[in-house]
C-alpha cells in the first residue's frame, strides 16, 4: 500500500509518519511536494502536523491554498483515506474537506503532553481495528487546538456519528471535548492528538499505531492490489 505524506514549507511530522509507515507498519510511503499537483499514484493521503507556511493568518490558512490541495479534494471525492493529523486537521477544515474550525486553545499556552482519549466511534476506515469506547494515549502538540463549529454543525456531527475521538480530559476546550471528526463519506479524518508518535511502546504508547492498522484493514478489505 502506497502512502502519500504532504509536505508543506513548516511543516515538521513528515518524517514521524514516514517512520511509521515504512519502519514500523512495513509500508510504503512517500513525500510529496506542496507543489504537486496530482495525488493518482498513491492509496491514501496522509496531511501532517507542524506549522505550515509559519501559521500565519492562522493554522492552514495558507497551506490550503497550494497547488496540492486541489489535488487532496479530488483525492478525497475517490473515496481513498485523507488523514490529517494536528497542522493537517487545521489544513482539511481551511480547505473545507472537513466541517468547523481549530481555534486558539483557551489556556492561550502552547499544549504538549499525553492525553487520554475515548473512541466514539469505531466503525470506520481509521478505526475499525478499535473497540468502541475504548480509552487510547496519544501525545498532543498545539497552540490552536480548540475545535468549534455552530450548533447545527454539531448536531449533524452526532447525528451522522462524525464524532470519531473525543478527549477524556479536554486539553483545549474543544466543543463537546472533540478531539477526532470525519466527513460524512467517512473517508477523511481529522485529529488533533498524533497517532504516528505513539507506534512504539519505547515511546510511551503504541496505542496510535491502530490507527494504521485499521487503514490498511480497510484498504485490504476492499481489494486493493499491493505490488
Amino acid at each position: 500500500m502506497k502512502f502519500a505524506i504532504l509536505s508543506f514549507p513548516g511543516s515538521n511530522c513528515e518524517m514521524d509518519l514516514y517512520h511509521a509507515i515504512n519502519d514500523v507498519m512495513g509500508e510504503t510511503a512517500e513525500l510529496v511536494s506542496f507543489k504537486k499537483d496530482s495525488l493518482d499514484d498513491y492509496d491514501a493521503a496522509l496531511v501532517p502536523g507542524g506549522f505550515s507556511y509559519g501559521d500565519y493568518l492562522r493554522g492552514g490558512a495558507i497551506a490550503r491554498f497550494s497547488p496540492i490541495i486541489k489535488a487532496l479534494g479530488e483525492f478525497a471525492d475517490t473515496g481513498k483515506p485523507v488523514l490529517g493529523i494536528c497542522n493537517g486537521f487545521q489544513i482539511l477544515t481551511e480547505a473545507g474537506l472537513l466541517p468547523g474550525v481549530l481555534q486558539k486553545n483557551t489556556s492561550a499556552k502552547f499544549v504538549c503532553k499525553p492525553v487520554e482519549l475515548y473512541v466514539n466511534n469505531n466503525d470506520t476506515v481509521f478505526t475499525n481495528q478499535y473497540e468502541s469506547g475504548q480509552t487510547i494515549t496519544l501525545p498532543v502538540a498545539h497552540g490552536e487546538g480548540n475545535y468549534f463549529c455552530d450548533q447545527e454543525t454539531l448536531k449533524d456531527l452526532e447525528a451522522n456519528n462524525q464524532i470519531v475521538f473525543k478527549y477524556r480530559d479536554n486539553p483545549n476546550g474543544s466543543v463537546e471535548n472533540i478531539a477526532g471528526i470525519i466527513n460524512k463519506a467517512g473517508n477523511v479524518l481529522g485529529m488533533m492528538p498524533h497517532p504516528e508518535r505513539a507506534v512504539e511502546e519505547l515511546l510511551g504508547s503504541a496505542d496510535g499505531k491502530g490507527m494504521f492498522e485499521s487503514i490498511i484493514n480497510s484498504m485490504v478489505s476492499r481489494g486493493i492490489v499491493y505490488e
